[in-house]
């Protein structure tokens, strides 16, 4: 029987709640190709380094009322059968993040943070299809044992205050990604609700310093545009910007501009397209749909050159718009006043992991891309960011 998430514990230990299904959760999304597309898109998927520049590969309770007593637990399930159908190699894996309320009403605690970090790994150590990936070589072996791999990350550096060895604790304990704020702005910089008025503060430019000198990877998807470009020119790294899309294409903030877009590009860093529910919407494909984030793609493919681009779908294996409608007060308020748009129970073709990169790859193929430009944008261009941050 597979391993599921906790299952080390006697029955009784921890609550138990109505999990969301991991595998055939929505219909199959027909994306019209004819058999040979398929072999390739298939062989593409299975021979390529897949990386996931962000996502959230675990489980939530069926009724999204529940969530908050499960965050409580401080025990997120793993999808491990998600993974396993999910095709990618690895993923970089953003815990609870803006919803780990574990000892408070509000997210970014210190020691939620560490709780979390230390249980998901917890869980991990006891099965062998999921690994946890510190490095490079992680990664690429893990590709050999057919294993996928979860690199842990956060979307905000908040949680360490004002306190630059956090971050090297945090490494320490197997953090490789964090962002530099969430939404709300924080010690290190400003967040994309509160306007581009404030940038990178003082006491950010050494977290970024910290950052590129211990390893981890920089983030800045929920900075506004003025932090973001300002941690470029501070970063002697490459920077990622894990999920996000052009507001060319989709005038909200939460959407990012061009000039934050070529600073990713400046550094040599990787711009991850979102598919978060009505973020990524095009004006040529209003209704949220795998289409819509590849018109993102293609745009930002096009502004800064495909060697920066990939995918950071930010997935969850829950009804994700009930999720935002259940944690609206702490998730990011920069979808407001967006133009006129129908509102979708999912984005089709990128519900979850379980079919993103399956899709991705496909509609990659159907559109006439390379074989070298598909294998750069699944996960390539993150490996080749990587070796430049990570120690090795």
């Amino acid at each position: 029987m597979a391993y599921t998430s906790y299952s080390y514990l006697p029955d009784g230990t921890i609550p138990q709640f109505e999990l969301d299904p991991e595998v055939d959760r929505v219909p199959a999304y027909d994306l019209g190709l004819d058999a040979e597309q398929t072999a390739r898109a298939e062989a593409l998927l299975r021979e390529s380094m897949v990386i996931s520049l962000h996502d959230h590969p675990t489980v939530f309770p069926k009724d999204v009322t529940e969530i908050p007593a499960y965050n409580r637990t401080g025990r997120q399930h793993t999808a491990f059968e998600g993974l396993r159908r999910s095709g990618v190699t690895a993923v970089f894996d953003n815990m609870a993040d803006g919803t780990a309320c574990i000892t408070g009403q509000a997210p970014w605690r210190w020691g939620d943070v560490i709780t979390d970090l230390g249980m998901r790994q917890a869980d991990i150590a006891h099965q062998s299809d999921v690994v946890v990936a510190r490095s490079v070589a992680d990664i690429e072996q893990a590709k050999r044992d057919g294993r996928v791999a979860v690199v842990f990350g956060l979307e905000a550096a908040t949680p360490i205050e004002n306190e630059l060895d956090r971050l090297d604790v945090l490494f320490g304990l197997g953090l490789r990604q964090i962002g530099i704020a969430y939404s709300e702005s924080n010690m290190l910089g400003g967040g994309l609700v509160d306007g581009d008025d404030g940038g990178l503060t003082r006491f950010g430019v050494k977290a970024v310093a910290r950052m590129n000198q211990v390893g981890l990877a920089i983030d800045v998807s929920h900075s506004n545009d003025r932090t973001g470009i300002e941690t470029c020119e501070a970063s002697s790294k490459p920077v990622f910007m894990t999920h996000a899309g052009a507001r060319a294409l989709w005038d909200i903030p939460r959407l990012k501009r061009d000039p934050a877009l070529k600073a990713i590009a400046d550094t040599g860093g990787v711009v991850g397209m979102s598919a978060a529910p009505h973020t990524t919407i095009s004006y040529d494909h209003r209704s949220h749909s795998l289409d819509s984030v590849m018109d993102h793609f293609e745009y930002t493919a096009n502004l800064i050159g495909i060697e920066h681009v990939a995918f950071g779908p930010d997935t969850l294996f829950v009804d994700h718009v009930g999720l935002h409608t259940q944690f609206a007060g702490l998730l990011s308020g920069a979808m407001a006043a967006a133009p006129e748009h129908p509102r979708v129970k999912y984005v089709e073709g990128l519900e979850s992991m379980e079919e993103s990169f399956h899709n991705i790859t496909g509609w990659l193929v159907k559109h006439g891309y390379s074989d070298d430009d598909i294998r750069a944008v699944l996960g390539g261009n993150i490996m080749r960011a990587l070796r430049e941050i990570w120690p090795q």
